[in-house]
């Protein structure tokens, strides 16, 4: 009897938080309708090309990397690359810009996530094309472009002599009232706050060199225990809204390791983000998460909602972590994160065989409260 009452008491107290998680879910009503571009790849020019290597000299590969690009450029019969290596203070977009005014056509980013990152906020709108060479741990972008991530030679045949689109990047202002800073920063895969954030700051990184991106479970395992955050969200200038969350992304891409796709629906060259806001508040509700992203579940689930903007604003009453593309970046008190559509030329794979053409339609949000009863117009929500 005593069994039957424990497990009727958590079935109860699951079924409580589902509602209450629904009901904060169910406000913000789908209206709008854009269509996703395509941004089909086309062949990159037989013709000789200025390559340019920016290089992350800390990473394993980094000789390697830099003996293959010299060769091909030499069995080319191009010009010698201008090699470029990375440094604490400049992270790579000094060098690129140092690319882009040596003319070069190509300037190849070989290092992590951060690497490409700062590479890329150089070449943002710029006629060079972005090449890849991963060299790091997550190695995001290159997943979520079709690249070879386990592959450098076959990443550099691609980059040479492959195909090239445009793509959108992420821009994200950071603020924290606290301590009176205001960032800027491009990201190219996913910026979030909250507990992805405190994952990605507290992973130790002997165990990334030693494990890769697994290490990233051990610090997800201690922070899985945690209370959720009040925050106010406002997408594309909609009134606020207060929801309690463990975790906030803005994806401009969705795939991550491990054939992870976390957003489905997100599109690298649409003009929009995807906001995806995460309010598990018990172990089933992490578990129904777990569940509905590795089965790929198309349903809903009261946990995991999925929005997309051209712009969010973020407030917080108290600092909360980022972090843009899988590295950390401080705590803040308001964040702003935006589409830059098409800012970026990167070189790919070719394109996979099918009927060309836009998306479907996709449902997007708007953030306008439903009416509340006379009387309670003052009353908060959470």
């Amino acid at each position: 009897m005593r069994r039957k009452l424990l497990a009727g008491t958590a079935a109860a107290s699951a079924a409580v938080a589902s509602i209450q998680s629904y009901w904060s879910v169910r406000r913000l009503q789908q209206t709008r309708t854009p269509t996703a571009s395509v941004h089909e790849p086309v062949p990159v020019g037989s013709g000789p090309q200025r390559v340019a290597l920016v290089l992350n000299p800390t990473k394993l590969q980094a000789h390697a990397a830099r003996a293959l690009v010299e060769q091909a450029c030499s069995d080319a019969g191009w010009t010698p690359p201008l090699i470029l290596e990375t440094t604490i203070a400049d992270p790579g977009t000094g060098q690129a810009e140092q690319a882009l005014a040596a003319g070069a056509d190509l300037v190849i980013a070989a290092g992590g996530d951060g690497t490409v990152r700062a590479v890329a906020r150089a070449l943002a709108h710029q006629p060079a094309a972005l090449g890849l060479l991963p060299l790091g741990t997550g190695n995001l972008l290159v997943r979520n472009l079709g690249l070879p991530y386990n592959d450098v030679a076959g990443c550099l045949r691609l980059a040479l002599h492959g195909f090239e689109r445009r793509i959108d990047m992420g821009r994200i202002t950071l603020r924290n009232e606290h301590t009176m800073t205001v960032s800027e920063y491009p990201f190219l895969v996913m910026g979030g706050i909250g507990f992805d954030a405190s994952v990605m700051a507290a992973t130790k990184d002997d165990l990334k060199e030693k494990y890769g991106w697994l290490a990233y479970s051990e610090a997800g395992m201690r922070h899985l225990p945690g209370r959720r955050r009040r925050i106010s969200i406002s997408l594309d200038g909609q009134p606020p809204q207060t929801r309690k969350v463990r975790s906030l992304l803005v994806a401009n891409c969705g795939k991550l390791p491990a054939g992870v796709d976390f957003v489905p629906d997100a599109r690298i060259d649409d003009g929009y983000l995807d906001v995806v806001v995460l309010s598990p508040r018990s172990l089933l509700g992490w578990t129904f998460m777990a569940a509905k992203i590795l089965l790929r579940h198309r349903g809903g689930i009261p946990v995991i909602s999925y929005y997309r903007a051209r712009e969010v604003t973020v407030w917080s009453g108290e600092p909360i972590a980022t972090q843009l593309d899988g590295d950390a970046s401080g705590t803040v008190t308001s964040m702003t994160a935006r589409a830059d559509p098409g800012a970026l030329m990167v070189r790919v794979p070719p394109p996979v065989p099918g009927p060309p053409g836009s998306a479907p339609a996709l449902s997007l949000p708007s953030w306008r409260r439903p009416p509340l009863p006379a009387g309670q117009e003052s009353r908060g929500r959470s």
